[in-house]
């Protein structure tokens, strides 16, 4: 698939948890990759450690779910990394992390699937929550060594798979946050990160994130060129699509506005206005939804959101494929709803957590618990989905 292919209109899905691992997603607390990982170490040693990273990567997901994808209608998949997977100490890159890569080209080659590489976590984290497996820091800013370790990394990423078919681009920073920086630094940054890479490779997709996870992007308007893209994420309302807030109910008043179709238009506008004055694709990174069984208006949110992409001609990739059933947060297509030992739901250790109590003596059972078979289609959302892949 070439980026000409794909760049007619992007609709896929978001890998979340495997590259990077996610507390809810494996129905437990929100902590960093890294607090989870020293936690299992100081139990079980270093080379355990390496082991479980393995099995968890080669059973979380396989080539058989990017035959699901591609079953879909998807043509897509964005792919969440953490730098750790490849950087296993400055400017040193592991062959194992590569490998990872490696597989998952050849895996949408396959399938026809276009692939868009995606930092989640970048060195010394670009915003302080745990998706960006930080501790509650966003180091990277302040940091000039954070900084150029990072620009290293996708140098190297981009050497070694620019010439890849099923590569769409790079998505260079997930959800970077500021704070009470001015949005100078981060510009400043994409511009010495786009400079870089296009030394190397001028023809694959830059995605560039605005600030304030993904929402503000006025001041990314000077970095726009050929083959740039800005991407946006668009979860509103919280209150509803988290659910962080039971009992609200799509449309209807949710918090202090009323959302309907026509406010989830307005919402989208300004991105729209800003894509025809720049005359720059709009690529929607993630947009999901929490799953109550459909009898809170999910599937009209959804259904509205996607009009609406199609409508302003955004492309998109749904967050996220796989996850343990959840009250909070957007959660999978493919979800694990029984309450099993390894995910505990009532608590008071829960999901991911659970491993380091049953790991020694159960790792086969909780290695079989990851794969997707033990999981279920959530056949309405996808069959939405499914509608819209196919305009």
């Amino acid at each position: 698939m070439s980026r000409l292919e794909v760049n007619k209109t992007i609709k896929g899905v978001n890998l979340g948890s495997w590259l990077l691992m996610e507390g809810y997603i494996l129905g437990g607390r929100n902590i960093s990759e890294s607090i989870f990982k020293g936690n299992f170490k100081k139990i079980y040693g270093k080379k355990e450690l390496e082991k479980f990273e393995y099995l968890f990567r080669k059973n979380f997901i396989t080539k058989d779910d990017f035959k699901r994808i591609a079953h879909m209608g998807a043509n897509s998949v964005r792919v969440p990394f953490n730098y750790r997977l490849i950087e296993k100490r400055p400017y040193f890159y592991s062959e194992e992390g590569f490998n990872y890569l490696e597989k998952i080209f050849a895996w949408a080659t396959e399938q026809n699937l276009g692939i868009i590489l995606d930092l989640h976590a970048a060195c010394g984290a670009q915003n302080c929550d745990w998706h960006s497996d930080s501790a509650g820091k966003s180091l990277l800013w302040n940091n000039k060594e954070y900084q150029q370790r990072t620009i290293a990394l996708w140098e190297v990423i981009a050497d070694r798979f620019k010439d890849k078919k099923a590569l769409i681009g790079y998505d260079l920073l997930n959800e970077p946050v500021l704070g009470r920086r001015s949005a100078a630094v981060l510009k400043r940054f994409y511009r010495q990160l786009i400079k870089r890479i296009r030394l190397i490779d001028k023809k694959n997709l830059i995605f560039l994130e605005g600030d304030i996870w993904a929402q503000r992007i006025d001041f990314l308007e000077p970095l726009i060129a050929e083959g740039i893209s800005i991407s946006i994420h668009t979860y509103h309302p919280l209150e509803f699509t988290f659910n962080f807030s039971p009992f609200y109910k799509f449309p209807g008043k949710i918090g202090k506005n009323t959302w309907d179709k026509a406010a989830i238009h307005r919402s989208l506008e300004p991105y729209f206005k800003f894509s025809q004055k720049n005359k720059v694709k709009i690529f929607v990174g993630e947009f999901g939804i929490n799953w109550r069984g459909g009898f809170w208006g999910e599937l009209d949110w959804l259904r509205d959101m996607l009009k609406a992409y199609d409508n302003y001609g955004f492309g998109y990739t749904y967050w996220t494929y796989k996850a343990i059933a959840n009250s909070v947060f957007p959660d999978g297509l493919y979800q694990h709803i029984p309450n099993s030992k390894y995910i505990n739901r009532e608590g008071p250790v829960r999901g991911w957590d659970t491993y380091l109590d049953f790991w020694g003596k159960e790792k086969k059972k909780i290695v079989d618990f990851w794969n997707t078979t033990n999981f279920s289609p959530n056949r309405k959302i996808i069959n939405l989905l499914k509608e819209f892949f196919k305009k």
